[in-house]
């Protein structure tokens, strides 16, 4: 084993190499994104339309709701949980990532 000074070095350079290889995964992953946020936005937008066209039809024809999950927290009985809730919430966010992929 090296001398105390030695081993503070080593671990400055080893911290300095995890940082940086750190610094440039997430760059990486920053430069990915910005290429494809363009094309996610183009798809989000467009899901957003076909659900604002469904609802329409659907308030025009007079129609409720097929379940709860297209109502916002604030229109729900006050008994739902918190854990209901959350869960409620991770099931549309997958419902809207399926249809997502699905688009793509």
């Amino acid at each position: 084993m090296g001398s105390p000074d030695a081993l503070i070095r080593a671990a400055v350079h080893r911290i300095g190499a995890r940082v940086g290889h750190g610094l440039a995964d997430t760059a990486a992953e920053l430069a990915v994104f910005a290429k494809d946020a363009p094309e996610r936005l183009r798809q989000e937008w467009e899901l957003f339309q076909e659900e604002v066209r469904e609802e329409a039809e659907r308030l025009e024809r007079g129609d409720s709701p097929s379940d709860d999950s297209d109502l916002a927290p604030t229109q729900r009985p006050p008994a739902e949980s918190p854990q209901q809730v959350i869960d409620r919430l991770r099931a549309s966010v997958a419902d809207l990532s399926q249809r997502i992929e699905a688009r793509s």
